[in-house]
């Protein structure tokens, strides 16, 4: 069989799941519908570009209306691994099946025991240690730092531990080694998140402080060969846009391009569209989740889902025939849920190629890596041990 689409985009809306897991009630999330419940709040959402796809099909969305000749196909995928961060979702898509979640610390702070460690490594007192907004924690602590230089320790719902220190008192350098000494200290199974941050940031004072774009990712590499890694060994280009890079640490990786926002990733992925390649753009666009999934903010939710269809509007009438588009999730997020987690969520799966003839429902995807595998079967290389493909229906 001969390769059937040249270039593969993979769209990830970070966080928009669309309903409850069957096991969401173990993970405290019975109920959760990310999609559902805003597009309730708001009274309903302006969705045009998904709607013709068929995401009204696949989901009831107040507003996105079940379409009679969708121009997609269309399904739900259930995650068969064990959590619901970004990186069990993205590394299940690639393949990799994940029974152990990675650490969160979100209500409690990290243990003491790591905390003094960190200190005796670094040389620095900590403050903070607790689940907090980049923002609001510079506010409380960012004068206390300047003039202390302790080293300001934070999580969020994420597997994540992230440092923020004044680049100009501290020292970008500075900071990126006690990141360093504290990637090497959550190696540990019981400390173990899925990444060390670096969060830089300048200002004089409280209400003044900015982060910078110095940020720095260390995460946890793969476990596995996944199908990103495939793809680079024969030859294939794998684009990044957004944190696809940090959420492979770099594995598979061939081009990357950092996004400002999800606004900025899907002007990259539109100006990606102009680019002779063979292969896969892995796209990740983390607002929904960032800025409005953990805030509980429906309303701001809404009207990032809107500025996003307007710019796929745009995407999508870019698309060669040769192309073909995956739009999905990794995990929920639901606003109108209880707590700022994430929730174990199903999340959609839409192909579209503008070469197709069909459109419809597939079966239910029983895992995440679905996605890889159809990727994988298009450019045959090895297929990932977990996951089916779609390429045989896709006509």
């Amino acid at each position: 069989m001969t390769m059937k689409y040249k270039r593969i985009f993979t769209i990830v809306m970070d966080s928009v799941g669309c309903g409850e897991m069957p096991d969401a009630e173990h993970y405290g999330d019975r109920g959760a519908d990310t999609i559902g419940h805003i597009a309730k709040t708001v009274g309903g959402l302006t969705m045009p570009a998904m709607e013709k796809l068929g995401y009204g099909n696949l989901h009831s969305i107040l507003g996105v209306e079940p379409q009679r000749d969708p121009q997609g196909y269309y399904t739900k995928m259930l995650e068969a691994s064990v959590g619901k961060d970004t990186m069990t979702g993205h590394w299940e898509m690639m393949g990799l099946y994940i029974d152990k979640p990675f650490q969160t610390f979100t209500d409690t702070g990290f243990p003491q025991e790591l905390i003094d460690e960190l200190e005796k490594r670094t040389g620095y007192k900590i403050v903070g240690n607790k689940s907090a907004s980049g923002t609001e924690i510079l506010d409380e602590l960012g004068e206390h730092h300047m003039k202390t230089k302790d080293m300001i320790v934070y999580t969020s719902a994420d597997s994540v531990l992230q440092i923020a220190a004044h680049e100009e008192v501290f020292g970008l350098e500075e900071l990126y080694r006690c990141c360093e000494i504290a990637r090497e200290l959550t190696m540990k199974d019981e400390w173990k998140v899925g990444r060390v941050i670096a969060r830089p940031f300048i200002g004089e004072g409280k209400g003044h402080f900015t982060r910078t774009s110095n940020r720095h990712d260390l995460a946890l590499k793969p476990f596995g060969r996944t199908v990103l890694n495939e793809l680079k060994d024969k030859g294939y280009d794998v684009i990044s846009v957004g944190k696809i890079k940090d959420i492979f640490d770099g594995e598979g990786i061939t081009e990357a391009y950092k996004s400002t926002s999800s606004h900025h990733g899907m002007e990259q992925t539109i100006e990606l569209t102009q680019k002779d390649f063979t292969g896969l753009c892995f796209v990740n666009l983390v607002d929904f989740d960032a800025k409005w999934g953990h805030r509980r903010n429906p309303q701001g939710y809404a009207q990032e889902l809107e500025d996003y269809d307007q710019l796929l509007t745009t995407f999508l009438g870019q698309l060669r025939e040769e192309d073909l588009v995956i739009i999905t999730a990794d995990h929920g997020n639901d606003p109108c849920h209880t707590g700022t987690d994430h929730t174990r969520e199903m999340v959609p799966l839409i192909l579209y190629s503008p070469s197709h003839q069909g459109s419809g429902l597939l079966p239910l995807a029983n895992t995440f890596a679905n996605l890889g595998a159809t990727v994988a079967e298009n450019f045959e290389v090895s297929m990932p041990e977990y996951g089916e493909s779609y390429l045989s229906y896709l006509k």
